[in-house]
């Protein structure tokens, strides 16, 4: 399948400014710019993100689908908050309104402080059970032809018939995480599994683990989705004076708990990709080609928050290098974000699927 790229809506024009990295309300008409630029720009799917305080995200996930053309949303969404034979009906009904361009990506909870906030006392390894369930209930859901029944360890019904279902059968269903819980999860049941920036020696152990899994249960390898935050700029220089400009407003903002609320910002976060993050920055703070780590320390890794720093044609090379190794979803989304996105549909994109294009020509020709 051919590379796309991802990027991340937000729902309001205060939270989109240099370093921006939360978001604090619902701007409708910010909303709408926002997501027609990342149609403009050449984006595939634009991710609809959960937290318990934020717009709702099937909502968001509406609204973005109706006012754009082509860009897919992936909607994040936390099983255990609804029940899954209304979140099958739901996310079936949200399919056929975006003609089919919807993606489910299943969180299982890295935070047992954040589940708390929505009455989820579960602990991480049931939480991941619970989604396990909770995928096979969708699909039973979304390919029955009558009624079906269900007794698991987290669910029961019986006698459930939904009269909506996707537009192509099934919503392709991604799954994330950095634990052994999530490779077992996402490669038994995940299309896509998707992972934070790491150094590419790491990411490309996630992905054979991943792999693993999936080969163990004989299913196809899950596509894999892989997070950054480029900083970009016309020379190299220019470009890491911007990166330290943004490191300096970041730093700042994680002493805003307010801002950063959805996160603990002290402590050792809990959820082992934030861990992973922090343990990668202590070993250096450039990576690889151009992998930048201080962000992810200035936050405490709250979020996918490493950055590629760079040209527009370094930051490109560096995501052709992540394709090298087996990710073929780049989400790349920015402390600014919107301007980011609209720069990045403008000067980084180009350059990957030009450079994409003339290595699909090359292997026809040899």
């Amino acid at each position: 399948m051919p590379v796309e790229f991802i990027s991340a809506v937000h729902t309001d024009s205060g939270a989109s400014g240099p370093a921006a990295s939360s978001r604090t309300g619902f701007d409708r008409d910010h909303l709408r710019k926002y997501a027609r630029a990342l149609d403009d720009g050449g984006f595939d799917h634009t991710l609809v993100a959960y937290h318990s305080a934020s717009p709702d995200a099937f909502q968001v996930a509406q609204y973005v689908a109706t006012h754009t053309e082509r860009v897919r949303p992936i909607l994040a969404h936390r099983p255990g908050v609804i029940f899954p034979t209304h979140a099958a009906r739901a996310l079936a009904t949200l399919d056929q309104i975006s003609d089919g361009r919807l993606t489910l990506h299943i969180i299982s909870g890295g935070s047992d402080e954040e589940q708390h906030r929505e009455g989820d006392y579960l602990n991480k390894a049931e939480r991941y059970e619970r989604s396990d369930e909770y995928i096979q209930i969708l699909r039973k859901v979304w390919q029955a032809e009558g009624p079906v029944s269900h007794e698991g360890r987290y669910f029961k019904f019986e006698g459930y018939y939904s009269d909506v279902k996707p537009v192509n059968g099934l919503v392709p269903i991604s799954v994330g995480g950095s634990s052994q819980d999530a490779y077992r999860v996402g490669g038994q049941q995940g299309d896509i599994f998707g992972l934070w920036g790491e150094p590419l020696k790491e990411t490309a152990e996630q992905i054979a683990s991943v792999n693993a899994v999936a080969e163990a249960a004989g299913r196809p390898h899950p596509r894999i989705w892989v997070s950054f935050r480029p900083i970009i700029a016309p020379t190299e220089e220019l470009a890491w004076e911007k990166a330290h400009r943004t490191l300096g407003v970041l730093k700042d903002q994680a002493r805003n708990t307010e801002l950063l609320r959805h996160y603990r910002t002290t402590g050792r976060p809990a959820n082992v990709g934030s861990q992973r993050l922090l343990d990668i920055a202590e070993r250096g703070e450039v990576h690889d080609r151009c992998l930048w780590t201080a962000p992810a320390v200035a936050t405490n890794a709250a979020g996918a928050s490493t950055a590629l720093v760079g040209t527009p044609e370094t930051v490109a090379q560096a995501l052709l290098d992540y394709v090298d190794i087996g990710c073929d979803l780049l989400s790349i989304r920015g402390y600014d974000p919107l301007n980011d996105a609209i720069d990045y549909g403008r000067h980084v994109l180009p350059l990957v699927r030009q450079e994409l294009a003339h290595r699909a020509a090359a292997s026809r020709a040899a």
